[in-house]
């Protein structure tokens, strides 16, 4: 996290981008960089205590979660078959939970991590309506580092072992920090200037599909599951991308009116 504001940082200053923003916004700001905290440590610690394709799967729950909190923040109606199909996908879930009973944890954790995922879209949402996307994802970023550090000071895992890291796991962290992190996070908060974060969501949510073949290609026998999990995940999925297309049909036929 700290490569990743180092990075924003220089792109802030190359363009020369005022980070000024008000004392209020400021603690939102920073309150929101702890749940993506939060959220980072759900998801690779589910992914930790069970594997790739349990967590991503289990991640896809986000769209439920956004679908039930996006109304709150917004002021709109509940729809009622994105309910219907969150349901679904929750009963989905009882059955990989009903086959993988092993992975309990790591559904758990990676449907917490769709939780917090779902919340910090949803107030960014908000805020990227009157502050750069960049400024958000810098001050939510140094907020996600104060949070983990006073939790490594309490768990005691603040020590000199935990900052050995070989250069190798430091060339792959800065990757994944500038490459996979910084700028991504940064064209995702801005896109929700022009789409919902139900549907940034939504997208993110193919994540589950390559992510699995990725994983199934590079560890095949951690990877490989029984035929309900892969029943579960096809119900998961087809519910939505079928919600995505009823959405697509159901504008069609307001335009049309």
């Amino acid at each position: 996290m700290l490569i990743t504001i180092v990075t924003i940082s220089v792109y802030l200053i190359i363009i020369k981008q005022n980070i000024k923003v008000s004392k209020s916004d400021l603690y939102k700001l920073l309150g929101i960089g702890a749940i993506i905290a939060f959220h980072w440590f759900c998801f690779y610690n589910a992914i930790n205590i069970s594997n790739v394709s349990v967590t991503l799967v289990a991640f896809a729950t986000g769209t439920l979660f956004t679908s039930l909190i996006e109304p709150i923040f917004y002021k709109r109606k509940i729809i009622r078959y994105e309910i219907v199909f969150g349901m679904v996908i929750i009963a989905a879930i009882g059955i990989i939970f009903k086959v993988e009973t092993h992975y309990a944890w790591g559904i758990i954790f990676g449907m917490l991590a769709a939780l917090t995922s779902s919340l910090f879209t949803v107030f960014n949402g908000l805020l990227v309506r009157r502050i750069p996307s960049s400024v958000i994802c810098l001050y939510e970023l140094s907020g996600g580092v104060i949070a983990l550090t006073i939790y490594l000071l309490f768990t005691g895992e603040y020590t000199v072992q935990f900052f050995t890291i070989t250069p190798n796991g430091w060339l792959w962290l800065s990757i994944l920090s500038i490459a996979g992190t910084a700028f991504p996070f940064i064209a995702s908060v801005n896109l929700m200037k022009k789409i919902s974060p139900y549907t940034i969501t939504l997208t993110v949510n193919l994540e589950t599909v390559y992510g699995i073949v990725i994983a199934y290609f590079l560890w095949k026998q951690n990877e490989s599951m029984t035929s309900g999990f892969y029943i579960g995940t096809f119900i998961i999925l087809s519910t939505i991308f079928g919600n995505a297309l009823f959405k697509q049909y159901l504008k069609k036929q307001q335009n049309n009116l």
